[in-house]
């Protein structure tokens, strides 16, 4: 009886000993390195339970031992705070890094850039052509309504809320340029500093030009010249949708005849600025509107660069437009920015 008695002591303990020695395997074994040997992104549906869940991994190789992740997330308690979504996985994720991402819930983030500059039709045919993004946009939005930025979703975020955020951050911006004007600033309501902005913004690529431009826009307004803004024109001949075949917005180029289109946003015919934006401004074109270089500059000409040369008077406005035309000599239809 006593030997028995301590057959059963021993077997006792053997079994404490081995089930120690299990549970550190298995402690081990998920934390060590899975079998991923790139990034991985898996989608986990929503309403997926632990099981389904399991299986997903498993099949998409991130997870090579399916009952040992299942204790290890029953154990770990992380089992009812696994979410829903896309994750991207890195090579070598351990069953327990692939639990921690999914309880915290670290979704994959697409994200889409929106240039400075571009109309609300542009921006539409961006978005609806955007992979992760769900439903269509079927109505352009107000011209000069949306911020471009880059932004971030996730995976199935529908096309009309990234729509929204673009609009709240368009506010977001001006509400806080808004509190920053001073006496320097232009005498223009909120909405035409938009307009103004949207101008100064399809007029130059170089950053270092939109302050100097929008004063001069702000010259010719305060002495009632007609800004005499091209991009104006196209916008009036094209309500926004752009060509894209790479000969200009208008798929040719801008003509002298249509500086004599009767349109509100023909700035060569109408004094003052158009009735609405012709872009979607940025930033820096913004805060250009409301607070513009001081100048008497009333021309600006391309200068064949990229940027502009700009004059004082008619004179040396006029000779500006001569060196720009020597520059354009070759080609044919082509108008001078006045």
């Amino acid at each position: 009886m006593r030997a028995f008695l301590l057959f059963l002591i021993s077997l006792f303990f053997l079994g404490i000993i081995a089930a120690g020695l299990g549970t550190a395997w298995g402690w081990r074994a998920v934390q060590a390195p899975g079998p991923l040997t790139e990034h991985k992104t898996v989608l986990i549906g929503k309403g997926a339970g632990l099981a389904a869940i399991t299986r997903e991994l498993a099949s998409e190789g991130v997870v090579a031992n399916r009952l040992l992740f299942l204790a290890a997330a029953r154990l770990s308690g992380k089992d009812k705070q696994l979410q829903a979504g896309e994750y991207d996985f890195p090579a070598g994720a351990s069953m327990l890094q692939a639990l921690d991402m999914m309880a915290k819930g670290q979704v994959l983030l697409r994200q889409v850039t929106v240039p400075e500059g571009l109309t609300s039709w542009q921006i539409v045919q961006i978005l609806n052509k955007t992979d992760g993004l769900t439903g269509e946009i079927t109505d352009i939005p107000s011209e000069g309504s949306l911020l471009p930025e880059t932004y971030s979703f996730t995976r199935d975020e529908a096309r009309p809320e990234l729509i929204k955020r673009m609009q709240a951050a368009m506010q977001k911006a001006l509400d806080r340029l808004w509190t920053q004007r001073d006496e320097t600033s232009p005498a223009l309501s909120r909405d035409e500093i938009v307009i103004l902005a949207s101008i100064v913004e399809k007029e130059t690529g170089v950053a270092a030009e939109r302050k100097r431009i929008a004063g001069v826009f702000v010259n010719r307004l305060q002495k009632n010249i007609p800004l005499q803004s091209d991009p104006t024109v196209i916008y009036g001949l094209t309500s926004g949708k752009i060509q894209t075949e790479g000969m200009g917005p208008l798929g040719r180029r801008l003509l002298s005849k249509d500086l004599e289109t009767d349109s509100p946003y023909n700035t060569y015919r109408n004094a003052g600025l158009p009735p609405g934006p012709i872009a979607n401004p940025g930033r820096e074109s913004l805060e250009a509107a409301l607070k513009p270089e001081r100048n008497e500059f009333i021309y600006f000409v391309a200068d064949g660069t990229g940027g502009h040369v700009f004059a004082t008077t008619l004179d040396e406005h006029n000779r500006n437009v001569a060196q720009w035309r020597k520059l354009r000599s070759r080609e044919s239809g082509v108008v001078s920015r006045e």
